[in-house]
């Protein structure tokens, strides 16, 4: 649908019994987060929140709750963005379907953004201790903005075109923060606003920044797609909805008129304080570190403003449901932009970045014995290529071996690979490189370590799909448990030390050497601090496994060895994915929160027939 309005939006869902209003007063200190939480799990609708304590504005979340839902808000112009792009990575693709082809770039007509004296947001002004204060988790240091659209320009050109609009982490309450006059900025590494900021420092001037709410649901996809360097996303905000993204400026600030509340400030160079923590999307709290932060101009709003909202937490949360959108519209750019890579998938369940899988072409020995040799070249291509590069773990095995092999499904995917992986020649570590800003698997922030693991050519063994039962697990380690055919998660004790780690595992040789068919049957073994809860479905193996391990700290094999500072195992791989005592606590809800949400899917409830 074409909406030039969040409450446009609304009342489309409302039309379309996508959406449950609550009338009654709704504390945004916790309770609107369970909510959300709650009716997500339950695929439920969009939740609009009439009365919001301690504020004047009403709120709504779970826009884009289902992936159903957010189809109906953004066809039929989702369907021409994703022919530009494949226009852009297959040309003569439009040759298929040249109607198809003219209906996609006409679209370009609207992403070109149009500057205008006055619109919907200036009409109001308000301040920031009145807005909506929503903390979404137990631990979180204040209130946060949850779909922050932030706006930068190139201080090196200051043009609308070199701008970069992007979701950071946007806190309004709490910590050192002078009341109504600062707010946090937390922006990642590889960030486009980086890149800004940097220039602002070298020159020793602020950086302009704006913070967009609201406003037509095409900009706050926007604000998320991995564009790439050099391309604004408010053009893909204009094409997206078929409605040129309208500015205006105030005090040297860029306003977005068509959003429903706008904040504008300036971030000083140099200056930082404390921000944090925040339950994130990895499914952990990230801790308090020092971030820049905004120093606030002016709050400004639309009339009958709508303040939207979403929760992060450990995967699935509303935010997978953007990844499957931005996947579909931009799936085939990697492929475009490194010839050879067929297939790149970011897995949710693992947090995004922790886990990549690829597949690729392998035409490097085409008459010997098809080994890993291209898929290394290809590798290094995807690591070094935009948000990829954050990746922490990347499976990537030969195109040509299943060309039919669906990345998406993630344990066909791992039992193809480890029918095929030789842990002797095949993994290839990177022992101290940049790791995502929100990945506690180190003891160092943006610090860490990543892993690619290769695998090609024909089938080594056959995976086993149960325990057998001469097993034995030698102590301190117990309860094995299979997550899939090949893969063994074994309890291990609480982790102590790097050192009693190392011991304690080097002792699980005599057990497994010996055992041939136990390491050809489970190729890979993971240590985790609660096996039964590892292996209760494959999303929760993903999690543990990969979020909570550093490759160069956490990987360790059965017959292991180092010849010429590589590492390789003749037996199992083995994965320490237990909890170390510097990561981040795990996001738990509270339960009396959580007891009194329940309620309000009682008959009479506000939720009743929801949740």
């Amino acid at each position: 649908m074409k909406f030039k309005s969040l409450g446009q939006c609304i009342e489309f869902l409302e039309k379309e019994k996508e959406l449950v209003r609550i009338t009654h007063e709704v504390d945004p200190d916790l309770e609107m987060a369970e909510i959300h939480r709650q009716v997500f799990q339950a695929d439920g609708p969009a939740v609009f929140f009439e009365k919001v304590k301690n504020s004047p504005f009403s709120a709504v979340s779970n826009l884009f709750g289902t992936y159903e839902r957010a189809l109906k808000i953004f066809e039929p112009e989702l369907e021409n963005i994703k022919t530009l792009v494949n226009l852009r990575s297959v040309p003569f693709s439009m040759l298929k379907s040249p109607i198809r082809g003219i209906k996609a770039l006409s679209c370009l007509i609207h992403a070109l953004p149009l500057k205008r004296k006055k619109g919907p947001v200036l009409e109001c002004r308000t301040s920031i201790n009145k807005l909506p204060m929503i903390r979404c988790w137990p631990k979180d240091g204040g209130g946060f903005i949850l779909l922050p659209q932030v706006f930068s320009r190139d201080p090196e050109a200051m043009g609308i075109m070199k701008s970069n609009l992007g979701m950071y982490r946007i806190q309004l309450s709490g910590g050192d923060y002078l009341p109504d006059r600062e707010t946090g900025l937390h922006y990642q590494l590889h960030r486009g606003i980086g890149n800004h900021h940097f220039k602002a420092l070298k020159k020793g001037i602020p950086l302009r920044v704006s913070i967009f709410v609201g406003g037509p649901p095409a900009h706050t996809l926007a604000a998320v797609m991995p564009l790439p360097e050099g391309m604004p996303e408010i053009c893909f905000a204009g094409a997206l909805s078929s409605r040129a993204f309208r500015y205006g400026i105030r005090s040297d600030s860029i306003v977005s008129l068509d959003a429903d509340f706008c904040i504008t400030g300036r971030v000083l160079p140099y200056r930082t304080k404390k921000e944090g923590p925040f339950g994130d999307h990895l499914g952990y709290y990230s801790l308090e570190h020092e971030f820049p932060y905004l120093e606030v101009e002016s709050v400004f709003h639309r009339k009958n403003a709508v303040w939207p909202f979403t929760v992060v937490g450990r995967p699935p949360q509303e935010d997978s449901v953007f990844g499957r959108l931005v996947h579909e519209i931009a799936g085939n750019a990697v492929s475009a932009e490194i010839p050879g890579v067929t297939a790149v998938h970011a897995v949710d369940a693992a947090g995004v970045h922790p886990l990549l899988l690829a597949k690729a072409r392998e035409r490097y020995s085409p008459y010997e014995e098809t080994k890993p040799m291209e898929l290394l070249t290809h590798a290094n291509a995807i690591l070094g290529f935009g948000q990829l590069s954050l990746a922490k773990y990347l499976f990537i095995c030969a195109h040509e071996d299943a060309p039919d092999l669906d990345i998406k499904n993630e344990m066909e995917f791992f039992i193809h690979f480890l029918e095929r992986v030789d842990f002797k020649e095949d993994l290839h570590f990177q022992t101290s490189t940049t790791m995502d800003t929100l990945d506690y698997s180190s003891e160092e922030l943006n610090r860490g370590s990543k892993l690619v693991i290769t695998a090609a050519g024909k089938k080594k063994r056959e995976l086993l799909g149960e325990i057998p039962v001469d097993l034995l697990i030698p102590f301190p380690f117990s309860d094995p448990a299979v997550a899939c055919p090949g893969v063994l998660v074994i309890q291990a004790p609480p982790f102590i030390s790097y050192q009693d780690a190392a011991k304690d595992i080097k002792g699980l040789d005599p057990a497994f050497c010996h055992r041939k068919s136990m390491m050809q049957g489970f190729p890979l073994m993971v240590l985790a601090d609660d096996s039964k809860d590892a292996v209760l479905n494959f999303s929760n193996f993903l999690w543990t496994a990969f979020s909570k391990s550093n490759p160069s700290h956490d990987v360790y094999g059965v017959d292991s060895f180092i010849k010429f500072k590589h590492f390789g195992c003749k037996g199992s791989l083995i994965i320490d994915a237990r909890k170390k005592p510097f990561h981040a606590p795990t996001l738990e809800v509270d339960q009396k929160i959580a007891e009194k949400v329940k309620k309000l899917g009682l008959k009479g409830g506000a939720l009743y027939g929801i949740i």
